[in-house]
């Protein structure tokens, strides 16, 4: 079987009713962009449908894969394991909730070649969520783009278009989605980001709180900030 050009990754939990809009209207702007994609769908332990549904989009589409954790391993987990599995050597990543839109696809993976770029972030410059969790997120991102220097606005996008040779800078770690930008500076590669559409969540629950948005962030960029190496305009 030839590789694919494209590999689609989306970790979901508890999110059977955002399956059925999400997978079609991602799967829809990868057929323009690769016929030959495909879309590697990790269900991370759910216990509200989120397989049933993820299995009902695998039967009818063959460019859909499964892959199902032994349990909820966290965010960070299902998208490494999907990774692992991808072919492609373009990285499509977004979230399974239904806020990010995958139309901006083409103009992330467009910024990637033109630019010359490693990792092409999208940038939710104007954000559907709580008051709260806009201002905490602000508030991280502005400390986590002071100290690791990744030049982003918005790390926590997951809507993102990479090459292949960002897997190998990853480094273990409970957050590595929202650090993933930083690790692969560190290393040396490039990375840029665009303005993206983000939209209300309208099914399921956030799996934010505030330890999560900012505790266990703060705590885990302070450790890379020492193990991993300085980008070069650090040094």
């Amino acid at each position: 079987m030839s590789s694919p050009r494209c590999s689609l990754i989306i970790p979901f939990y508890q999110e059977a009713g955002s399956v059925a809009s999400v997978v079609p209207a991602a799967c829809a702007v990868l057929a323009r962009l690769d016929p030959g994609y495909e879309a590697i769908l990790v269900d991370d332990g759910s216990t509200d449908g989120t397989g049933r549904e993820l299995d009902r989009m695998a039967a009818a589409d063959p460019h859909c894969h499964v892959l199902t954790l032994p349990g909820n391993q966290g965010q960070a987990t299902a998208l490494f394991t999907g990774l692992r599995q991808a072919r492609g050597e373009i990285i499509l990543t977004m979230d399974g909730d239904g806020q990010n839109d995958p139309a901006d696809f083409p103009a992330l993976l467009t910024l990637l070649e033109q630019q010359h770029l490693d990792v092409a972030c999208g940038w939710r410059r104007e954000r559907h969520d709580s008051p709260l969790r806009r201002a905490m997120s602000s508030l991280a991102n502005a400390v986590r783009s002071r100290v690791l220097r990744d030049g982003l606005h918005d790390a926590g996008c997951q809507l993102r278009v990479f090459r292949r040779a960002v897997i190998a800078t990853l480094q273990p770690s409970p957050l590595m989605q929202s650090f993933l930008p930083a690790m692969a500076v560190a290393a040396g590669l490039r990375a840029g980001e665009l303005p993206v559409h983000h939209h209300p969540r309208l099914q399921g629950d956030s799996k934010y709180h505030l330890g999560n948005l900012w505790w266990q962030p703060f705590r885990e960029m302070l450790r890379l900030r020492r193990v991993l190496p300085r980008p070069a305009a650090m040094r």
